[in-house]
Protein backbone atom coordinates (compact mmCIF):
# COMPACT_ATOMS: atom_id res chain seq x y z
CA UNK A 1 0.00 0.00 0.00
CA UNK A 2 1.21 3.44 -0.77
CA UNK A 3 1.91 5.72 1.93
CA UNK A 4 0.27 9.63 0.76
CA UNK A 5 -0.28 10.74 4.13
CA UNK A 6 0.74 13.62 5.44
CA UNK A 7 0.49 15.85 9.02
CA UNK A 8 -2.47 17.59 7.56
CA UNK A 9 -3.88 14.99 5.95
CA UNK A 10 -3.62 12.65 9.21
CA UNK A 11 -5.20 16.09 11.34
CA UNK A 12 -8.22 16.83 9.11
CA UNK A 13 -9.54 13.06 9.06
CA UNK A 14 -10.45 13.26 12.81
CA UNK A 15 -12.43 16.59 11.82
CA UNK A 16 -14.34 14.45 9.17
CA UNK A 17 -14.58 11.91 11.66
CA UNK A 18 -16.04 14.45 14.32
CA UNK A 19 -18.11 15.68 11.66
CA UNK A 20 -19.74 12.24 10.90
CA UNK A 21 -20.25 11.76 14.22
CA UNK A 22 -22.46 14.68 14.32
CA UNK A 23 -24.70 13.51 11.32
CA UNK A 24 -24.88 10.02 12.86
CA UNK A 25 -26.23 11.48 16.04
CA UNK A 26 -29.36 13.29 13.98
CA UNK A 27 -30.05 10.44 11.78
CA UNK A 28 -29.99 8.13 14.68
CA UNK A 29 -32.83 9.75 16.14
CA UNK A 30 -35.04 7.13 14.13
CA UNK A 31 -34.10 4.41 17.16
CA UNK A 32 -36.82 7.16 19.26
CA UNK A 33 -39.35 5.81 17.15
CA UNK A 34 -41.19 3.43 20.29
CA UNK A 35 -41.05 6.75 22.04
CA UNK A 36 -43.89 7.86 19.61
CA UNK A 37 -45.36 4.96 18.93
CA UNK A 38 -48.07 5.17 21.80
CA UNK A 39 -48.95 8.60 20.50
CA UNK A 40 -49.41 7.36 16.54
CA UNK A 41 -51.73 4.70 17.49
CA UNK A 42 -54.00 7.18 19.41
CA UNK A 43 -53.65 10.02 17.11
CA UNK A 44 -54.26 7.87 14.28
CA UNK A 45 -56.55 5.48 15.22
CA UNK A 46 -54.97 2.22 14.18
CA UNK A 47 -53.50 -1.21 15.70
CA UNK A 48 -50.00 -1.39 16.99
CA UNK A 49 -48.64 -3.27 14.35
CA UNK A 50 -50.06 -0.91 11.64
CA UNK A 51 -48.37 1.84 13.29
CA UNK A 52 -45.26 -0.12 13.83
CA UNK A 53 -44.78 -1.30 10.36
CA UNK A 54 -43.61 2.61 9.77
CA UNK A 55 -40.58 1.69 11.32
CA UNK A 56 -40.06 -1.46 9.38
CA UNK A 57 -40.41 0.57 6.30
CA UNK A 58 -37.97 3.03 7.58
CA UNK A 59 -35.34 0.54 8.79
CA UNK A 60 -36.05 -1.09 5.03
CA UNK A 61 -35.79 1.27 2.87
CA UNK A 62 -32.32 2.43 4.93
CA UNK A 63 -30.90 -0.79 4.18
CA UNK A 64 -31.93 -0.61 0.42
CA UNK A 65 -31.29 2.69 -0.25
CA UNK A 66 -27.58 1.82 1.67
CA UNK A 67 -26.69 -0.03 -1.39
CA UNK A 68 -27.03 2.03 -4.20
CA UNK A 69 -26.05 4.54 -1.84
CA UNK A 70 -22.41 3.30 -1.94
CA UNK A 71 -22.27 3.53 -5.53
CA UNK A 72 -23.37 7.23 -5.63
CA UNK A 73 -21.16 8.05 -2.76
CA UNK A 74 -17.96 6.76 -5.25
CA UNK A 75 -19.32 8.76 -8.06
CA UNK A 76 -20.43 12.16 -6.82
CA UNK A 77 -18.63 12.20 -3.54
CA UNK A 78 -19.32 12.09 0.75
CA UNK A 79 -20.42 15.68 0.90
CA UNK A 80 -22.61 16.07 -1.98
CA UNK A 81 -24.40 12.60 -0.90
CA UNK A 82 -24.45 13.36 2.64
CA UNK A 83 -26.06 16.58 1.57
CA UNK A 84 -28.63 15.18 -0.28
CA UNK A 85 -29.35 12.90 2.53
CA UNK A 86 -29.43 15.81 5.34
CA UNK A 87 -32.32 17.38 2.98
CA UNK A 88 -34.28 14.22 2.42
CA UNK A 89 -34.01 12.93 5.75
CA UNK A 90 -35.63 17.06 6.93
CA UNK A 91 -37.84 17.29 4.51
CA UNK A 92 -39.24 14.05 5.00
CA UNK A 93 -39.97 14.40 9.01
CA UNK A 94 -41.13 17.50 8.66
CA UNK A 95 -43.96 16.24 5.96
CA UNK A 96 -44.61 13.45 8.48
CA UNK A 97 -45.75 16.42 10.41
CA UNK A 98 -48.90 16.76 7.88
CA UNK A 99 -49.44 13.44 8.16
CA UNK A 100 -52.60 12.31 10.50
CA UNK A 101 -54.68 10.26 10.64
CA UNK A 102 -53.93 8.63 7.31
CA UNK A 103 -50.73 6.01 7.95
CA UNK A 104 -50.61 5.78 4.31
CA UNK A 105 -48.97 9.51 3.98
CA UNK A 106 -47.00 8.31 7.60
CA UNK A 107 -45.45 5.58 5.10
CA UNK A 108 -44.65 7.70 2.24
CA UNK A 109 -43.10 10.57 3.91
CA UNK A 110 -41.40 9.36 7.26
CA UNK A 111 -41.20 5.59 6.24
CA UNK A 112 -40.28 6.23 2.29
CA UNK A 113 -38.97 9.93 1.91
CA UNK A 114 -36.60 10.02 5.09
CA UNK A 115 -35.83 6.67 5.07
CA UNK A 116 -34.15 7.27 1.72
CA UNK A 117 -32.33 9.91 3.48
CA UNK A 118 -31.27 7.61 6.19
CA UNK A 119 -29.83 5.28 3.58
CA UNK A 120 -27.50 7.58 1.94
CA UNK A 121 -26.27 9.36 5.07
CA UNK A 122 -25.93 6.13 7.31
CA UNK A 123 -23.41 4.70 4.15
CA UNK A 124 -21.56 7.72 3.29
CA UNK A 125 -19.97 7.93 6.71
CA UNK A 126 -19.26 4.53 7.26
CA UNK A 127 -17.87 4.21 3.34
CA UNK A 128 -15.31 7.49 3.40
CA UNK A 129 -14.31 6.55 7.08
CA UNK A 130 -12.93 3.49 6.29
CA UNK A 131 -10.77 4.32 3.76
CA UNK A 132 -9.53 7.85 5.65
CA UNK A 133 -9.00 4.87 8.58
CA UNK A 134 -7.21 2.03 7.33
CA UNK A 135 -5.15 1.61 10.64
CA UNK A 136 -8.22 1.53 13.05
CA UNK A 137 -11.06 -0.09 11.28
CA UNK A 138 -13.07 -1.66 14.09
CA UNK A 139 -12.70 1.48 15.75
CA UNK A 140 -13.76 4.43 13.09
CA UNK A 141 -16.46 1.86 11.90
CA UNK A 142 -17.81 1.42 15.88
CA UNK A 143 -17.05 5.40 15.89
CA UNK A 144 -18.77 6.16 12.16
CA UNK A 145 -22.23 4.59 13.75
CA UNK A 146 -22.06 5.16 17.14
CA UNK A 147 -23.32 8.46 17.05
CA UNK A 148 -25.87 6.86 14.84
CA UNK A 149 -26.75 4.85 17.73
CA UNK A 150 -26.61 7.01 20.94
CA UNK A 151 -28.95 9.84 18.55
CA UNK A 152 -32.05 8.46 20.35
CA UNK A 153 -30.55 9.11 23.66
CA UNK A 154 -30.82 13.18 22.84
CA UNK A 155 -33.97 12.85 20.74
CA UNK A 156 -36.23 10.64 22.92
CA UNK A 157 -36.82 12.79 25.73
CA UNK A 158 -37.33 15.77 23.46
CA UNK A 159 -40.37 13.58 21.82
CA UNK A 160 -41.68 12.58 24.89
CA UNK A 161 -41.79 16.30 26.47
CA UNK A 162 -43.18 17.55 22.64
CA UNK A 163 -45.94 14.77 22.64
CA UNK A 164 -46.60 14.98 26.29
CA UNK A 165 -48.67 12.52 27.92
CA UNK A 166 -50.97 9.91 25.86
CA UNK A 167 -53.19 8.32 28.04
CA UNK A 168 -54.59 11.94 29.48
CA UNK A 169 -54.32 13.84 26.85
CA UNK A 170 -57.24 14.46 24.45
CA UNK A 171 -56.84 13.22 20.54
CA UNK A 172 -57.23 16.93 19.30
CA UNK A 173 -53.86 18.12 22.02
CA UNK A 174 -52.08 15.28 21.13
CA UNK A 175 -52.66 15.34 17.37
CA UNK A 176 -51.18 18.98 18.04
CA UNK A 177 -48.23 18.17 19.95
CA UNK A 178 -47.46 14.84 17.58
CA UNK A 179 -47.28 17.45 15.02
CA UNK A 180 -45.12 20.13 16.38
CA UNK A 181 -42.46 16.88 17.80
CA UNK A 182 -42.46 15.85 13.72
CA UNK A 183 -41.90 19.50 12.62
CA UNK A 184 -39.38 20.35 14.75
CA UNK A 185 -37.20 17.52 14.92
CA UNK A 186 -37.36 17.48 11.24
CA UNK A 187 -35.82 21.12 11.21
CA UNK A 188 -33.41 20.05 13.38
CA UNK A 189 -32.44 17.33 11.35
CA UNK A 190 -31.82 18.96 8.28
CA UNK A 191 -29.89 21.69 9.93
CA UNK A 192 -27.73 19.14 11.12
CA UNK A 193 -27.09 16.64 8.78
CA UNK A 194 -26.17 19.56 6.03
CA UNK A 195 -24.07 21.40 7.85
CA UNK A 196 -22.04 18.32 8.91
CA UNK A 197 -21.77 17.15 5.29
CA UNK A 198 -20.22 20.40 4.07
CA UNK A 199 -16.73 18.96 6.31
CA UNK A 200 -16.76 15.71 4.38
CA UNK A 201 -13.93 14.14 1.00
CA UNK A 202 -12.82 11.45 0.36
CA UNK A 203 -9.25 10.06 1.00
CA UNK A 204 -6.51 9.75 -1.27
CA UNK A 205 -6.10 6.62 -3.08
CA UNK A 206 -4.10 4.42 -0.89
CA UNK A 207 -3.82 6.15 1.49
CA UNK A 208 -2.17 5.31 4.87
CA UNK A 209 -1.24 7.16 8.14
CA UNK A 210 2.37 7.79 7.99
CA UNK A 211 4.51 5.74 9.64
CA UNK A 212 2.00 2.95 9.64
CA UNK A 213 2.28 -0.72 8.68
CA UNK A 214 -0.41 -3.51 8.74
CA UNK A 215 0.38 -6.02 11.89
CA UNK A 216 1.33 -9.78 10.97
CA UNK A 217 -2.37 -10.59 12.37
CA UNK A 218 -4.28 -8.04 10.39
CA UNK A 219 -2.48 -8.92 7.24
CA UNK A 220 -3.57 -12.61 8.32
CA UNK A 221 -7.23 -12.17 8.08
CA UNK A 222 -7.65 -9.41 5.37
CA UNK A 223 -8.47 -9.59 1.84
CA UNK A 224 -4.81 -9.42 -0.46
CA UNK A 225 -6.89 -7.69 -2.77
CA UNK A 226 -9.63 -5.74 -3.55
CA UNK A 227 -12.93 -7.13 -4.56
CA UNK A 228 -15.93 -5.71 -7.34
CA UNK A 229 -19.43 -6.36 -5.51
CA UNK A 230 -20.28 -8.62 -8.65
CA UNK A 231 -17.13 -11.13 -7.50
CA UNK A 232 -18.43 -10.55 -3.54
CA UNK A 233 -22.01 -11.27 -4.08
CA UNK A 234 -20.39 -14.46 -6.16
CA UNK A 235 -18.87 -15.21 -2.79
CA UNK A 236 -20.15 -17.24 -0.12
CA UNK A 237 -18.32 -15.22 2.96
CA UNK A 238 -20.90 -12.41 1.97
CA UNK A 239 -23.58 -14.58 2.66
CA UNK A 240 -22.59 -15.64 6.01
CA UNK A 241 -22.07 -11.82 7.09
CA UNK A 242 -25.46 -11.08 5.48
CA UNK A 243 -27.05 -13.70 7.91
CA UNK A 244 -25.25 -12.59 10.72
CA UNK A 245 -26.05 -8.99 10.09
CA UNK A 246 -29.60 -9.90 10.05
CA UNK A 247 -29.91 -11.97 12.79
CA UNK A 248 -28.21 -9.38 14.87
CA UNK A 249 -30.64 -6.81 13.52
CA UNK A 250 -33.79 -8.85 14.36
CA UNK A 251 -33.48 -9.29 17.63
CA UNK A 252 -32.26 -5.55 18.27
CA UNK A 253 -34.80 -4.18 16.13
CA UNK A 254 -37.86 -6.03 17.58
CA UNK A 255 -36.88 -4.62 21.47
CA UNK A 256 -36.44 -1.46 20.07
CA UNK A 257 -39.21 -0.63 18.39
CA UNK A 258 -41.35 -1.92 21.54
CA UNK A 259 -38.96 -0.67 24.49
CA UNK A 260 -41.37 2.14 25.89
CA UNK A 261 -44.52 -0.13 25.56
CA UNK A 262 -42.75 -3.56 26.20
CA UNK A 263 -41.81 -1.32 29.41
CA UNK A 264 -45.22 -0.31 30.63
CA UNK A 265 -46.52 -4.06 29.80
CA UNK A 266 -44.09 -5.46 32.27
CA UNK A 267 -43.67 -3.03 35.41
CA UNK A 268 -46.46 -1.01 34.91
CA UNK A 269 -44.58 2.10 34.29
CA UNK A 270 -46.30 5.15 32.96
CA UNK A 271 -45.16 5.86 29.12
CA UNK A 272 -43.20 9.34 30.30
CA UNK A 273 -40.94 7.40 32.49
CA UNK A 274 -40.47 4.21 30.01
CA UNK A 275 -38.85 6.78 27.91
CA UNK A 276 -35.68 6.43 29.88
CA UNK A 277 -35.83 3.06 28.98
CA UNK A 278 -35.65 4.32 25.04
CA UNK A 279 -32.91 6.91 26.44
CA UNK A 280 -30.92 3.86 28.34
CA UNK A 281 -30.67 1.70 25.25
CA UNK A 282 -30.05 4.25 22.88
CA UNK A 283 -26.80 5.19 24.91
CA UNK A 284 -25.56 1.05 25.22
CA UNK A 285 -26.90 0.93 21.37
CA UNK A 286 -23.99 3.51 20.73
CA UNK A 287 -21.59 2.19 23.17
CA UNK A 288 -22.04 -1.03 21.67
CA UNK A 289 -21.00 0.44 18.52
CA UNK A 290 -17.83 2.11 19.25
CA UNK A 291 -16.86 -0.84 22.44
CA UNK A 292 -17.50 -4.13 20.37
CA UNK A 293 -15.77 -2.50 17.04
CA UNK A 294 -12.63 -1.26 18.96
CA UNK A 295 -12.73 -4.58 20.70
CA UNK A 296 -12.74 -7.13 17.38
CA UNK A 297 -9.59 -5.05 16.22
CA UNK A 298 -7.94 -6.64 19.09
CA UNK A 299 -10.18 -10.65 19.65
CA UNK A 300 -11.01 -10.91 15.67
CA UNK A 301 -14.44 -10.53 14.08
CA UNK A 302 -15.67 -14.12 14.76
CA UNK A 303 -14.99 -14.06 17.84
CA UNK A 304 -16.64 -10.65 18.40
CA UNK A 305 -20.19 -12.15 17.16
CA UNK A 306 -19.91 -15.12 18.38
CA UNK A 307 -19.81 -13.51 21.65
CA UNK A 308 -22.63 -11.09 21.01
CA UNK A 309 -25.09 -13.63 20.22
CA UNK A 310 -24.06 -15.61 23.54
CA UNK A 311 -24.56 -12.67 25.62
CA UNK A 312 -27.92 -11.71 24.00
CA UNK A 313 -29.60 -15.07 24.50
CA UNK A 314 -29.46 -14.53 28.12
CA UNK A 315 -30.43 -11.21 28.15
CA UNK A 316 -33.41 -12.04 26.08
CA UNK A 317 -34.59 -15.19 28.14
CA UNK A 318 -34.56 -13.50 30.95
CA UNK A 319 -36.42 -10.40 30.39
CA UNK A 320 -39.56 -11.62 30.65
CA UNK A 321 -39.45 -12.79 34.07
CA UNK A 322 -38.57 -9.01 34.59
CA UNK A 323 -41.10 -7.04 36.34
CA UNK A 324 -39.38 -4.29 38.54
CA UNK A 325 -38.52 -0.98 36.01
CA UNK A 326 -35.31 -0.43 37.59
CA UNK A 327 -34.08 -4.14 36.86
CA UNK A 328 -35.81 -4.22 33.47
CA UNK A 329 -32.39 -1.65 32.72
CA UNK A 330 -30.26 -4.70 33.13
CA UNK A 331 -31.16 -6.57 30.04
CA UNK A 332 -32.10 -3.85 28.05
CA UNK A 333 -29.21 -1.90 28.18
CA UNK A 334 -27.13 -5.63 27.57
CA UNK A 335 -29.03 -5.61 24.10
CA UNK A 336 -28.54 -2.03 23.29
CA UNK A 337 -25.00 -3.02 23.53
CA UNK A 338 -24.92 -5.72 21.37
CA UNK A 339 -27.19 -4.88 18.74
CA UNK A 340 -24.47 -1.66 18.32
CA UNK A 341 -22.03 -4.08 18.23
CA UNK A 342 -23.32 -5.77 15.42
CA UNK A 343 -23.10 -2.70 13.53
CA UNK A 344 -19.75 -1.50 14.55
CA UNK A 345 -18.28 -4.73 13.95
CA UNK A 346 -19.50 -5.60 10.41
CA UNK A 347 -18.49 -3.15 8.01
CA UNK A 348 -14.79 -3.45 9.57
CA UNK A 349 -15.60 -7.41 9.16
CA UNK A 350 -16.67 -7.06 5.65
CA UNK A 351 -13.45 -5.05 4.27
CA UNK A 352 -10.99 -7.28 5.64
CA UNK A 353 -13.26 -9.99 3.63
CA UNK A 354 -13.39 -8.14 0.27
CA UNK A 355 -11.28 -5.07 0.95
CA UNK A 356 -11.89 -1.20 1.22
CA UNK A 357 -11.96 0.26 -2.60
CA UNK A 358 -15.31 -1.00 -2.76
CA UNK A 359 -16.29 -1.25 0.74
CA UNK A 360 -19.20 1.23 0.30
CA UNK A 361 -21.11 -0.93 -2.66
CA UNK A 362 -20.16 -4.47 -1.26
CA UNK A 363 -21.23 -3.40 2.34
CA UNK A 364 -24.20 -1.05 1.46
CA UNK A 365 -25.62 -3.90 -0.55
CA UNK A 366 -25.12 -5.98 2.71
CA UNK A 367 -27.38 -3.75 4.52
CA UNK A 368 -30.61 -5.06 2.76
CA UNK A 369 -30.10 -7.12 6.09
CA UNK A 370 -30.62 -4.53 8.20
CA UNK A 371 -33.87 -3.97 5.85
CA UNK A 372 -34.72 -7.78 6.70
CA UNK A 373 -34.18 -7.58 10.38
CA UNK A 374 -35.99 -4.79 10.52
CA UNK A 375 -38.82 -5.66 8.89
CA UNK A 376 -38.93 -9.55 10.88
CA UNK A 377 -37.90 -7.97 13.93
CA UNK A 378 -41.09 -5.36 14.89
CA UNK A 379 -43.38 -7.90 13.31
CA UNK A 380 -42.78 -10.50 15.07
CA UNK A 381 -42.53 -8.86 18.71
CA UNK A 382 -46.43 -7.19 18.16
CA UNK A 383 -47.76 -10.53 16.52
CA UNK A 384 -48.68 -11.62 19.46
CA UNK A 385 -51.45 -11.08 22.01
CA UNK A 386 -53.94 -8.21 21.06
CA UNK A 387 -53.50 -4.35 21.05
CA UNK A 388 -55.27 -4.09 24.70
CA UNK A 389 -53.21 -7.06 26.05
CA UNK A 390 -50.06 -7.31 24.20
CA UNK A 391 -47.72 -10.79 24.72
CA UNK A 392 -44.42 -9.75 24.40
CA UNK A 393 -42.91 -12.82 26.44
CA UNK A 394 -43.50 -15.30 23.72
CA UNK A 395 -41.36 -13.48 20.69
CA UNK A 396 -38.67 -13.09 23.38
CA UNK A 397 -38.51 -16.59 23.99
CA UNK A 398 -38.63 -17.40 20.05
CA UNK A 399 -35.62 -15.17 19.47
CA UNK A 400 -33.71 -16.27 22.07
CA UNK A 401 -33.94 -19.91 20.59
CA UNK A 402 -33.11 -17.91 16.96
CA UNK A 403 -30.07 -16.66 19.10
CA UNK A 404 -28.97 -19.73 19.74
CA UNK A 405 -28.82 -21.14 16.38
CA UNK A 406 -27.27 -18.03 14.88
CA UNK A 407 -23.65 -19.22 17.00
CA UNK A 408 -22.44 -21.43 14.45
CA UNK A 409 -22.20 -18.81 11.81
CA UNK A 410 -19.51 -16.85 13.81
CA UNK A 411 -17.65 -20.29 13.68
CA UNK A 412 -18.18 -21.07 9.81
CA UNK A 413 -16.40 -17.66 9.11
CA UNK A 414 -12.74 -19.05 10.83
CA UNK A 415 -12.92 -21.51 8.25
CA UNK A 416 -13.70 -19.52 5.02
CA UNK A 417 -11.55 -16.98 6.46
CA UNK A 418 -8.44 -19.78 5.87
CA UNK A 419 -9.96 -21.45 2.88
CA UNK A 420 -9.82 -17.80 1.08
CA UNK A 421 -6.48 -16.84 2.52
CA UNK A 422 -4.99 -19.46 1.29
CA UNK A 423 -7.03 -19.60 -2.17
CA UNK A 424 -5.63 -15.77 -2.74
CA UNK A 425 -2.39 -16.81 -1.98
CA UNK A 426 -2.03 -19.30 -4.20
CA UNK A 427 -3.32 -17.19 -6.82
CA UNK A 428 -1.33 -14.02 -5.94
CA UNK A 429 1.99 -16.72 -6.36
Amino acid sequence: MSNVATSTSTSNRWIIAIAAFAMQLALGAVYAWSTMLPAVIKVYGTSRPVANANFSIILAVLGITAGFGGYLNSRFGPRVIATVAGILYGIGTILSSFAAPNPIILYITDGLIAGVGLGLGYIVAIAMLLKWFPDRRGFIAGLAVAGFGGGAAITAPIAAALIGSVANLPVATLTNNLHNAFLFLGIAYLVIVVISAQFFRTAPDGYAPAGWTPSVKSQETRATRDYTLKEALSSPRWYVLWFILALNVTAGAALISVASPLATAFTNTAAVAAATLVTTLSIFNGIGRLFWGWLSDAIGRPFTFLSLFVIQIFAFAVTPFIHSFALLFIPVAIIGLCYGGGFGTMPAFATDFFGAKNSGVIYGTMLTAWSAGGIVGPLLITSFGTTTAPDYATPLYIIAVMLVVSCALPFYTRILIKRYRVAEVSTAS
